[in-house]
């Protein structure tokens, strides 16, 4: 469910905050869907546990997830907004940019996606 790119420009705790937020965004996690374990996540990726735990907090601490002591980590109900959606966009832009997605790319797709014929 969750894949890392351990040479991209974005720390790894940051790609699975966006991750978690993206898969909320889609419909992937609902309100009170349970996360993977901290020390299950982290054993998965490979990674270290206090990774995984810092991602699990900037969540709790902007909303998007709540913890409950010995039960796990559990998707909050929260209602998006339009800023919200638009910040998490942008935040996704970055990212691929940072990553080589050009302009053009993002163009066609966004294209794509709307129906339209291609900018480009």
């Amino acid at each position: 469910m969750f894949t890392i790119n351990l040479h991209g420009k974005s720390s790894i705790y940051e790609q699975i905050r966006s991750q978690i937020l993206k898969f909320i965004q889609i419909g992937i996690l609902k309100p009170n869907d349970k996360l993977p374990s901290v020390r299950e996540l982290s054993m998965d990726l490979g990674i270290n546990p206090n990774t995984v735990q810092k991602a699990y907090q900037k969540l709790e601490e902007d909303g998007y997830i709540y913890i409950l002591s010995k039960k796990g980590a559990f998707i909050s109900e929260m209602k998006t907004n339009h800023k919200d959606i638009i910040a998490t966009i942008k935040k996704e832009v970055k990212t691929y940019k940072e990553e080589g997605v050009s302009k053009r790319e993002f163009l066609t797709i966004i294209s794509e996606v709307y129906g339209e014929e291609s900018v480009c």
